[in-house]
């Protein structure tokens, strides 16, 4: 009998709370509580504005499957950081990966990217201010100064482009209004929790030119330690926050139809290294597994660091009342040498120090028309992107004692740059009062640069000296090219490899407005994740071609009543040429990660995702939201085999209350929900860790003065504690018995990283 690796620690301890929660809570998914067109308060739905298709609408009147939550709910809910928002979107995963506490996993119906190495394209756009962050490291962004966070789910090829087909996250900042403003807000919690956040804005020039800042200063204990390592004097703090982020917006409204707005931020993350859970214990060293999911050891260092900068302009004129004319522009660095314990031992087992440095340059300029009948957003976009690295696999032991040498690394660096630009349109048109075309179509071309050096060398080695106390790197270079031109023949690299790709992506959809307030709508979208190098190649392999996703979707948006929403869509997509990673060696060959990039597999889903809101009085809002997706693998040429999708469940719910009391202290706003995710694989193509189903409660109580200066807020999250995988290494084989053997390195690598435990948090803050 075959054993896997489960854990099961959440679904029925919590069935005594869900009782409970099941018989008066939904999802906030649809309630942004932005608007001054309707109040809720009063019993009735709100209106809702998105920037879905880069124009501003009511969400009831875009045919697109989106879940907006505005400032005020994000604030209500004490929801901090971006991965928190996975919550309230039906199908969608935003969890913070393995190894750091500021690197992003994200998935929307199943699709999306796991592995964060350069080179590798996210299969989920994140957005902020229209701005596109290119790699997963440090996109667990901190929410400072949001005015809301829209999920789009499906393609989003034709406005946004490549990198979305599983849909876009968009981070909106909020706008200056020109008065002077000031807010200063602190934060305490368990695990030493202690958050300073200060944003205002001040006018330079009256109705004309305007300042507005930020600055957060974010710190919390580790929920839990490494409980040995193999340096001195390490900080053994494991899962803690140490991280500062600041921002300038310059705004001027040079004439009332020429606009401009400057904007830097900077951000610091120097949280130590994430050490993973042991599921089973070292057969190498004394590692047992930890008493708690949040405790590691290690052999390397525990620091880490995250540092990103970017400076974005816009420049908006209205040519007339119909026509608007619109430059964004971007660039944005990046740089994270970070520290990767694959075995989680304090002995350098299977170690991993890495560099991650990354430049992008972008540039968008759009016309948009809007006619009596008719919108037509348009724009070409161009964008330049350097994304290098180098990591150190650092395999000591097995050096040691297979070969007799001081160590043993496969050490791989090299750099997958990108060049490309695009031209797009969209279209809609109103055939009659009742019935709606959109027409849209993308052309991308890309031209994609990239060099590989692959090598062993038989000592441990590092990216730099220093790295771990009193080393130092030998000079010259020690490994060997793999991926680039040697013209000459002299053994050194002359030229990159070279490969360029083009995709048209179209989109057809019709909207029919049965009422004034049901719109039912169809669509066919399509998007592709760039074709792209190995960035592990061990020999000259030509790129693997793009993935594409042909996409339908079938859905209504319905005010049923003044008081109860229903958004429902059904989806199907058709995922072609899935890029893979084949392993070429067998398991026990100490020079392993031997590794083919390929076009592997095809697959197939279709779903279902529930927004539902209903206000039943004055006071209390109740709302859902559900996803349903079923899985298909048509192709299946990986290797090794694929068998399921990555961190997405067949099913997730959330159900939510918000309810508000005017009293004479001030108004006081209760919110309570349940989140259910069913049981997930944490890999496609390996069910040695699995995560099993489980469900989370989470409460809050705030308070605003009855002048609204004064605020605060008591934020109890996952009460329950459950304990619940986000990320792993699975580096094991399995017997036929059912038990575990050794893996790359000579150890049983098997690791779990965990979401975050029962936290409880005070907010109190001042406006001014």
């Amino acid at each position: 009998m075959k054993h896997t690796i489960v854990q099961t620690n959440g679904f029925t301890r919590t069935l005594c709370a869900t009782a409970v929660t099941l018989a008066c809570l939904g999802s906030t998914s649809a309630l942004a509580q932005e608007s001054d067109n309707v109040d809720a308060s009063k019993g009735k739905l709100e209106k809702i504005e998105v920037t879905a298709r880069k124009t501003v609408e009511s969400l009831q009147e875009v045919p697109v499957a989106i879940t907006s939550i505005g400032a005020v709910e994000l604030e209500s809910k004490g929801i901090s950081v971006l991965t928190e928002v996975q919550q309230f979107s039906p199908n969608t995963t935003l969890q913070t990966s393995r190894g750091t506490n500021s690197t992003l996993t994200a998935f929307i119906r199943g699709l999306g990217q796991q592995d964060p190495l350069w080179g590798y394209e996210p299969g989920v756009g994140i957005y902020v201010d229209d701005v596109y962050i290119a790699r997963p490291q440090g996109a667990v962004l901190d929410l400072l100064d949001v005015q809301r966070i829209e999920v789009l789910r499906g393609p989003q090829g034709t406005l946004y482009g490549k990198n979305t087909i599983g849909g876009a996250v968009k981070y909106v900042t909020k706008d200056m209004t020109g008065d002077p403003t000031f807010n200063i807000e602190g934060t305490v919690g368990n695990y030493a929790r202690a958050d300073v956040k200060v944003t205002g804005q001040y006018p330079l020039v009256d109705d004309k030119v305007y300042l507005g800042f930020g600055y957060a200063n974010l710190n919390r204990d580790g929920y839990g330690e490494y409980l040995e390592s193999a340096l001195e004097g390490q900080d053994k703090e494991n899962y803690n926050k140490d991280l500062w982020a600041a921002r300038l917006t310059l705004e001027a409204h040079i004439t009332d139809d020429l606009f401009f707005r400057l904007g830097w931020d900077k951000t610091e993350d120097t949280s130590n290294a994430k050490g993973g859970y042991r599921l089973l214990p070292s057969i190498l060293t004394d590692a047992p597994v930890p008493k708690s999911k949040y405790d590691s050891y290690t052999s390397l260092p525990t620091w880490n660091k995250v540092e990103l900068e970017g400076y974005s302009w816009l420049l908006r004129y209205d040519v007339s009342d119909d026509f608007e004319l619109k430059y964004v522009g971007s660039h944005r660095e990046s740089y994270s040498p970070t520290n990767i314990d694959f075995d989680n031992t304090p002995l350098d087992i299977f170690d991993v120090p890495a560099e991650y440095d990354d430049t992008n340059d972008t540039h968008e300029i759009q016309a948009n028309l809007v006619g009596d009948n008719y919108t037509f957003v348009s724009g070409v976009y161009l964008y330049d992107g350097e994304s290098c690295g180098n990591f150190d696999a650092v395999l000591g032991f097995l050096g040691r004692a297979a070969f007799g040498t001081p160590g043993l690394t496969r050490e791989v660096s090299g750099c997958n740059n990108s060049e490309s630009w695009a031209v797009y349109g969209q279209l809609n048109y109103d055939i009659t009062n009742e019935l709606s075309v959109s027409v849209g179509a993308r052309y991308t071309d890309e031209e994609k640069q990239a060099t590989v050096f692959n090598g062993l060398i038989f000592d441990n080695v590092y990216p730099y000296s220093g790295w771990i106390p009193g080393y130092v790197r030998p000079d010259g270079q020690l490994t060997p090219q793999v991926l680039g031109s040697d013209g000459d023949g002299d053994g050194t690299l002359d030229a990159p490899a070279v490969q360029s790709w083009s995709r048209f992506t179209p989109r057809l959809g019709l909207e029919y407005t049965v009422s004034d307030d049901t719109m039912v709508f169809a669509s066919y979208s399509q998007g592709f994740k760039s074709g792209t190098f190995n960035p592990r190649a061990t020999i000259n392999e030509p790129g693997v071609n793009p993935e594409v996703v042909d996409s339908y979707e079938l859905g209504v948006k319905s005010d049923v009543t003044e008081s109860f929403r229903a958004n429902v869509t059904l989806f199907a997509y058709d995922h072609k040429d899935r890029q893979y990673i084949g392993i070429e060696g067998g398991s026990d060959d100490p020079t392993a990660l031997e590794q083919r990039l390929r076009n592997a597999a095809e697959t197939a889903a279709k779903g279902l995702e529930v927004e539902l809101t209903y206000v039943a009085t004055d006071n209390l809002t109740l709302t859902a939201a559900y996803g349903f997706i079923d899985f298909e693998i048509k192709k299946n040429d990986a290797v090794p085999p694929l068998i399921g999708l990555a961190s997405t469940p067949e099913n997730t719910l959330n159900m939510a209350a918000t309810y508000h009391l005017d009293t004479d202290m001030g108004l006081f706003t209760f919110n309570a929900n349940y989140y259910y995710r069913d049981d997930y694989l944490l890999f496609e193509t390996s069910d040695l860790i699995q995560q099993d189903a489980y469900g989370m409660v989470n409460l809050s109580v705030n308070w605003e003065s009855v002048e609204g200066n004064w605020y605060g807020g008591i934020h109890a999250k996952n009460l329950t504690d459950e304990e619940y995988l986000v990320g792993g290494y699975d580096f094991v084989t399995r017997n036929e018995d059912g038990s575990y053997g050794p893996g790359l390195g000579g150890d049983t690598t098997l690791i779990g990283y965990y979401g975050d435990p029962m936290t409880v948090l005070l907010t109190v803050g001042y406006r001014f």
